[in-house]
């Protein structure tokens, strides 16, 4: 189990033999997060090739392209927590194959999708395999690691993150200037095989030793309330209303039945997860800024394609080296950010992370259509540099205020708040943007015919196809559309930012500061580990 912060060393949980290769270990749940992460930057390039009329894309509107991302999004969120119970339970090793091997075939599926329909579908399914994915790779990594090195190998773990984000793009940029759109799914494909041959040679299998009974209540609440949740602020994202029925019935009965899982989770002499970590200010704070940050960054990366590429002009390989700098500073910085901890705490680090992010984010609110390419690289770097210091601590903070037995269960809190806030940034700052440029277009569409009038002022893609088929006399709207685009993507900046800000408060309010120092000179080097002899088995 976890080893509180200050006690003395106790026996070891991690067997020799895995112990020896814990790093290697590391690496396959990397390449296997890696897949997941891989998908969803590949697709944020891809989307205006998606929304092209076949044989190029398959036609998808603004709202079909949201579903795209969405339905992943419903069921991913949906299920995380579930099966992190579920790779407590019946071992994470089988949970982490099993998620790997339905995201393979779902991948596959997507590649040969022929409508819009179709790629939704799919994509739901991949979500399904990502979601037993996620959670257990960070699962696997706090039972082959003690807790002194715990701090660095989540920090490689969301560094892997970055390798992702700059993969992804650069990747899908270049399959899609040679091959057609579905190669961005079936690319997958290899990477599953491989993933699955590392895995089932490297990775052990661990589970709760003494996982306790069932709770069945707890589990189906738990699903019903977050996809209801999900699906009510997707839905308003779509609509750019919240007050619209079909958005309030559903996002409000699910946060009625989460009220009713936490009431239930109370009660139960067997909860799915014990109430009380969210009493401790750290544990909730971390959360809290994990949610902050990608409801923050989420609404920018969706939007900022379509600025890369309809009004800044660029390809899809262009937009994803020019994100480059992002991921970078994420892979160089994510690992070492213990350090800085070490030294300043997590309360300072991440606060200053935090506000980093909110520079970053505020930045975009001075990009117009001639911002040089170089100041764009900066803003990314510096957004990436602020994750790097946020996510790696409050991540060791989530992880470590649980027992290891309940790893997979932590693991699923971490990442269900960071789908929720994804998901609510997407849709909120989403919905922003789709507002404060439909305001600005309108005035431009008295050329239009009626008929195509609604079209046209659905998003930036559309006008621009209108304006297209307008020819010469269709260039004033099409200049008139980049600038409503730019005036509402500064809106949904600043918006971004004002989030950031409040993650920063949170941080900086309720985060533990700086450790006192060890009371003798040896303190710090007291071991975690002693011989697996003295130690129980893994599981």
């Amino acid at each position: 189990m976890s080893i509180p912060s200050g006690s003395p060393a106790v026996a070891s949980r991690v067997p020799e033999a895995v112990h020896r290769r814990r790093w290697a270990i590391l690496a396959v749940l990397m390449f296997s997060l890696l897949i997941v992460v891989l998908d969803n930057s590949i697709l944020n390039v891809a989307v205006r090739t998606i929304a092209t009329p076949a044989p190029t894309g398959i036609g998808a509107t603004q709202s079909e392209l949201e579903w795209a991302i969405n339905s992943y999004t419903l069921v991913f969120a949906g299920l995380l927590f579930t099966a992190g119970l579920l790779g407590d339970r019946i071992g994470r090793k089988k949970v982490l194959l099993g998620g790997i091997l339905v995201f393979g075939l779902a991948s596959a599926l997507a590649a040969f999708s022929s409508s819009p329909g179709e790629l939704i579908t799919w994509r739901a399914l991949m979500g399904l395999g990502a979601a037993f994915v996620m959670p257990a790779t960070l699962a696997v990594l706090m039972n082959v690691f003690e807790r002194d090195e715990q701090p660095k190998a989540i920090g490689i773990w969301a560094g892997s993150v970055g390798l992702g984000i700059a993969i992804g793009p650069i990747t899908g940029g270049a399959l899609l200037e040679h091959f057609w759109w579905g190669s961005i799914f079936l690319v997958n494909v290899p990477v599953v095989v491989i993933a699955l041959i590392a895995m089932a040679v490297l990775v052990p299998d661990s589970r709760d030793p003494a996982p306790g009974k069932v709770d069945p209540p707890g589990v189906v609440l738990s699903i019903v309330g977050l996809v209801l949740l999900v699906y009510g602020i997707i839905r308003g994202g779509e609509l750019a209303d919240f007050t619209d029925v079909t958005v309030l019935a559903p996002a409000v009965g699910g946060l009625v039945v989460l009220a009713v899982f936490v009431w239930h989770e109370k009660r139960s002499s067997h909860p799915s997860i014990d109430m009380s970590y969210f009493g401790k200010p750290a544990f909730s704070a971390a959360v809290a800024a994990i949610a902050l940050v990608f409801f923050a960054l989420m609404g920018v990366t969706f939007f900022s394609a379509f600025y890369l590429q309809s009004v800044r002009g660029y390809s899809a390989l262009q937009s994803g080296l020019l994100i480059l700098p992002l991921a970078v500073a994420q892979m160089v910085f994510s690992p070492r950010a213990r350090l800085v901890v070490d030294r300043f705490g997590a309360r300072a680090v991440c606060t200053v992370g935090m506000l980093l992010v909110a520079g970053g984010l505020a930045a975009f609110a001075l990009f117009d259509a001639d911002t040089p390419v170089w100041v764009m690289c900066v803003v990314f770097f510096v957004q990436g540099t602020g994750m790097a210091h946020i996510m790696p601590p409050v991540t060791v903070a989530v992880m470590q205020a649980l027992p290891r037995e309940r790893a997979g269960s932590g693991s699923a809190i971490n990442n269900t708040f960071r789908q929720v806030g994804g998901a609510l940034g997407i849709a909120v700052l989403g919905s922003v943007l789709s507002t404060v440029y439909r305001g600005d277009i309108e005035k431009h569409l008295d050329g239009v015919p009626a008929a195509a009038r609604d079209v046209a002022g659905e998003s930036i893609e559309a006008t621009l196809g209108v304006a297209a088929k307008l020819g010469p006399a269709g260039k004033p709207l099409a200049a008139a559309a980049n600038d409503a685009f730019i005036g509402a993507m500064h809106v949904t900046a600043l918006g971004s930012a004002a989030v950031a800000l409040i993650g920063a408060v949170v941080v900086g309010l309720f985060l533990p500061g700086r450790a006192s120092a060890p009371a003798g000179p040896e303190a710090s080097r007291q071991p975690d580990r002693v011989p697996v002899a003295q130690g129980g088995p893994a599981e």
